[in-house]
């Protein structure tokens, strides 16, 4: 058995982050997937896994990215057990992500993505008072759309643990909004069924009870945690909620139809032209 180095000094912890970072930036750079980090890391030290998140964050800040909310990940039950992972997460969504206006999402950009089925609440206040409960999470939200996400590793095959994707800016790729608003007096979250189509074919099924139990939980919850990691949600920011079913392949040239209940549908259409020097099992 590897044996995995556990950094505990403060140096040893730099270092750590720096070489994790790197590491997916490369693999991002590069077009092609590398190692889990979880050598680096260990594979449940969920602070250090934010601290690369967080680098390279500032790293596509300082190359002109701008940040325009936050995705939750692995709120459904399904979805952990897909992945390997038992907790959720998250991660920041940037500008040049918001494939809404595309006619085709770039395969190209990506490397091993994966559809999921999700609600996106826009932010109509912050979110960073001392005590965050339920009622000021739902007075925050402006409205609410269909969305798909296009999740993605750097990491080789979907070989992740929980420090691997939080590194990664929680598996983050590319996000599609549907068009059709609602606001919270309008329909309940957790009531919102999900059929997900691939080329025509369900593909994926399920509800807003699969996200954490209910999608506003899943927003308090982050509301509280981007609090406590000193980055709170802001007004005009985009959550993701997290998934409503399992994840679903897009290899190139796959249209993917998700139909949200009251929120209405959300279709995304892949390029059919992908990183053609990885191997099948890298393209997931």
């Amino acid at each position: 058995m590897t044996e995995v180095w556990r950094p505990t000094a403060v140096a040893d912890r730099e270092a750590a982050v720096a070489g994790a970072a790197e590491r997916l930036a490369r693999a991002a750079r590069d077009r092609r997937p590398c190692a889990p980090v979880r050598d680096l890391l260990g594979a449940a030290d969920i602070g250090l896994a934010y601290a690369v998140q967080q680098r390279l964050t500032d790293g596509r800040l300082a190359d002109g990215a701008r940040v325009v909310g936050r995705k939750i990940g692995l709120t459904s039950p399904s979805v952990q057990r897909q992945v390997g992972v038992d907790r959720p997460d998250f991660g920041v969504l940037f500008d040049d992500m918001d494939a809404s206006a595309l006619t085709a999402l770039p395969s190209e950009r990506l490397l091993q993505p994966r559809a999921e089925a999700e609600i996106a609440f826009v932010l109509a206040a912050d979110l960073d008072a001392d005590d965050l409960g339920t009622e000021e999470v739902r007075a925050a939200v402006d409205y609410a759309v269909a969305a798909l996400e296009i999740v993605d590793s750097r990491v080789a095959g979907w070989d992740i643990a929980i420090t691997d994707t939080v590194a990664d800016n929680a598996s983050s790729g590319l996000f599609v909004l549907g068009q059709h608003r609602l606001t919270l007096r309008e329909f309940t979250p957790r009531d919102v069924t999900m059929r997900l189509y691939a080329d025509g074919v369900p593909a994926s099924a399920g509800d807003g009870s699969a996200c954490l139990g209910d999608p506003l939980a899943a927003l308090l919850w982050l509301a509280r945690t981007a609090r406590a990691y000193g980055d709170p949600l802001r007004a005009g920011q985009i959550v993701l909620s997290g998934a409503l079913g399992p994840l679903v392949p897009t290899p190139p040239g796959t249209t993917v139809r998700a139909e949200l209940s009251a929120l209405g549908p959300v279709t995304a259409a892949f390029s059919p032209y992908g990183p053609h020097d990885l191997s099948p099992k890298d393209q997931g």
